[in-house]
């Protein structure tokens, strides 16, 4: 049976959400030894792997999280977790933040805003590009102003109800810290051509983290 994240209804949304990002004030723009700064946010280059720590490459997924949890789960079949178990849970996260006890980013970084997620699709200062790094499908996000650049994998993500992998390679998920409502969270989605910050996923899905440095 085929699996999907959205209907065809939400699909739209999403359509219609990627050309309603609001225009935000650019900052300053350079790149540090701690990050890469795009459109005034500093931005890691890897994804989160296991809790605490980098994935080895920007192409390599890391690890899937559900929202506002720091167990880590396997980007490919089979399915574990970063604490050697096997059983999805589909119960609902608590909270109404990303709170820092639970957040799986390496020190001195955290998962991003919705509103920080929003500036890396602002299309009046950064261009998004799809395209593939080292045979890894994903979106390439440049800024317009100093040329950074970071490029996120298309890893796809762990389906909400039973953890079941899907749409690595067709689907960018990416997960930010602001709630939406109870049982909702902001998180950036793409796929070729398009980009957008998507309101209505659920939080048990398991998506990427790429955090920003905290300042």
């Amino acid at each position: 049976m085929t699996k999907i994240f959205f209907k065809t209804a939400q699909i739209l949304m999403l359509l219609s959400l990627m050309f309603a990002v609001g225009c935000k004030k650019d900052k300053d723009s350079i790149s540090t030894g701690d990050g890469v700064i795009i459109n005034g946010v500093k931005w890691a280059t890897r994804n989160v792997d296991m809790p605490g720590t980098f994935a080895a490459n920007p192409e390599d997924a890391g690890m899937f999280y559900q929202w506002n949890r720091k167990i880590g789960w396997s980007a490919t079949d089979p399915m574990v977790n970063s604490n050697g178990g096997t059983t999805w849970d589909s119960t609902n996260p608590t909270g109404t933040t990303w709170a820092p006890a639970n957040d799986p980013s390496p020190a001195g970084y955290r998962v991003p805003t919705e509103e920080e997620i929003e500036s890396l699709c602002n299309k009046t200062y950064v261009t998004s590009v799809w395209t593939t790094e080292n045979g890894v499908n994903g979106m390439r996000f440049t800024d317009n102003n100093n040329g950074n650049s970071i490029f996120l994998p298309a890893a796809g993500g762990r389906y909400y109800f039973n953890g079941t992998f899907d749409y690595d390679g067709t689907y960018g998920y990416y997960w930010s810290s602001t709630e939406y409502s109870t049982n909702n969270a902001y998180g950036l989605v793409f796929f070729s051509p398009n980009v957008g910050v998507y309101v209505n996923l659920y939080k048990t899905y398991g998506f990427s983290v790429r955090p920003v440095v905290a300042e």
